[in-house]
């Protein structure tokens, strides 16, 4: 991978590849550096409390078949 930045001072650029691109599908993408992305998601990972409902299941019997009614 190349990455440059430069500052470009005409509208047209030319620029060299090594020979081991030469023959393979490239992309080449311009933005400028103050742009904000678009396409770029920002996440972060938040954690959710439950925190609000305390149940108490101590001596709490499961039963299938009352579970299974409809």
């Amino acid at each position: 991978m190349i990455r440059t930045v430069i500052t470009p001072d005409q509208n047209f650029l030319s620029f060299n590849i090594p020979d081991k691109y030469i023959g393979k599908k490239m992309e080449v993408i311009a933005f400028a550096v103050d742009e904000p992305a678009e396409d770029v998601i920002y996440t972060t990972k938040s954690r959710k409390s439950f925190s609000a409902i305390k149940l108490r299941t101590k001596d709490f019997k499961f039963n299938r078949d009352e579970a299974n009614e409809r």
